[in-house]
């Protein structure tokens, strides 16, 4: 297909970077040259990541061009301190504030006031650098920054006031107003810079990406740039679905943090299990990816440890079987009106795997309205323990008739294909 331009992608998630920041871009790139746009990879040569997934390195072209700049890691400092802390913060495992170690406070309170607007702070001015010569000669007219880390949108910002060269900032979370942004103990005016430069990114960029409807009436708020929402999806893949599980497997895919905590869902299945026989012979509750220890132990005040199946992370391939051998899928996000915009990128993974989704969350949640148009799962308030159980109950009845199962309707619109056709559109404008 001819190629109608260049795009160079300003990442810091690439593989072998696992989890759920290196799937948006990384499937992006695969499809874009389908649509007559070149894609060129600028991520660093020897980052921090606290999850790897050397399996992802299949899915990148070797057309692709990838250029990598070497970073300086402040993580790898503070694992001199405390390893298991350090990577717990860089994760987004934030233990609340009555159960915080001293380091961890100093971590949190250094990483917030001395590293803005994140610890890749120090990747700005090498790669302002770096890059500059590198567009001049090859003629990039097109930048992309996807954030977080955020530092990556001022790349684009330098980049864009110096070439004057058509900028989009893609935020897959957003900046100032995401939850564990209020635990960095950040100092009143800390705070003050992180708004500004915020502010500076969302109206200098010609275009805006964000993953929700929520995230784009926040930021329409703040800026008269045009705004875009380009979800998340799922992609094709060509693993062989497994059988259900014998068992009544209740998973849980990805981080579970600290905020992450359902206390009424959990006492919804403690009570399961101590007044229902058969339930407690079939349940398990498999955790898939990074548990909190706030999590175990109130899963173990519960009565659920003997339930409980604990893989930590796997490969992705591995997680998109789990998800399709499970009986039901859990869905968890913070209680919060900061999360209601977050729609985790393993939604869409869920809602194909045919498996029913059961959904915890705030109220106004995007992911409330994406499951009921696309009639995948159920979405419960934090404080809905009565209709959670009733909820599992009628799925396990279904599950001891064999016929529990999924009707979905009108998921094409998250193929990753489709959406990479709606980028392609704006990158062409």
């Amino acid at each position: 297909m001819k190629v109608h331009k260049k795009a160079l992608i300003i990442t810091y998630y690439w593989p072998p970077a696992g989890g759920p920041g290196v799937q948006r871009w990384l499937k992006f790139v695969k499809y874009l040259p389908e649509y007559g746009i070149e894609p060129i990879v600028y991520c660093p040569e020897n980052p921090s990541y606290p999850i790897t997934d050397e399996s992802l390195k299949g899915e990148i072209s070797e057309d692709t061009t990838i250029l990598k700049q070497p970073i300086k890691e402040p993580y790898r400092l503070a694992n001199l301190l405390s390893k298991k802390s350090s990577k717990q913060i860089s994760s987004g495992v934030i233990p609340k504030d009555k159960k915080q170690t001293l380091i961890q406070k100093l971590l949190l309170y250094v990483r917030g006031n001395f590293f803005i607007p994140d610890a890749r702070k120090n990747w700005i001015k090498p790669s302002v650098s770096f890059l500059s010569e590198y567009i001049t000669k090859h003629e990039i007219e097109t930048i992309i920054t996807t954030g977080p880390p955020h530092s990556l949108h001022l790349i684009g910002l330098q980049l864009k006031l110096k070439h004057d060269m058509k900028w989009f900032a893609d935020f897959r979370d957003p900046w100032t107003t995401i939850g564990y942004h209020k635990q960095l103990k950040l100092t009143k005016s800390s705070a003050e810079k992180h708004k500004k430069l915020e502010s500076k990114v969302l109206q200098t960029a010609d275009q805006i990406i964000v993953t929700s409807s929520n995230t784009k009436k926040e930021f329409a708020l703040k800026t008269k740039q045009p705004i875009a929402v380009i979800t998340n999806g799922y992609d094709s893949h060509h693993i062989q679905r497994p059988e259900k599980d014998s068992k009544f497997t209740i998973a849980h895919i990805g981080s579970l943090l600290s905020e992450r905590n359902p206390e009424q869902l959990w006492e919804a299945l403690g009570e399961l299990v101590e007044e229902n026989t058969s339930f407690s012979e079939a349940f398990q509750l498999q955790l898939i990816g990074v548990v909190s220890d706030a999590i175990l132990q109130t899963l173990q005040q519960y009565g659920l440890t003997n339930h409980v199946q604990f893989l930590g992370y796997v490969s992705h391939e591995s997680a998109i079987k789990a998800q399709m051998s499970s009986r039901l899928l859990l869905l968890i996000e913070i209680d919060s009106e900061d999360t209601k915009v977050i729609i985790p990128g393993k939604l869409f993974e869920y809602m194909v795997s045919d498996t029913p989704i059961l959904a915890v969350g705030p109220n106004d949640s995007d992911v409330e309205t994406i499951l009921k148009s696309t009639n995948t799962g159920r979405y419960f308030y934090y404080d809905e323990k009565q209709a959670m159980k009733s909820q599992i109950l009628s799925y396990f009845e279904a599950y001891k008739n064999n016929s529990l199962s999924v009707h979905a309707v009108g998921l094409q619109q998250y193929s990753r294909k489709v959406l990479t056709k709606s980028l392609a559109d704006l990158l062409k404008n």
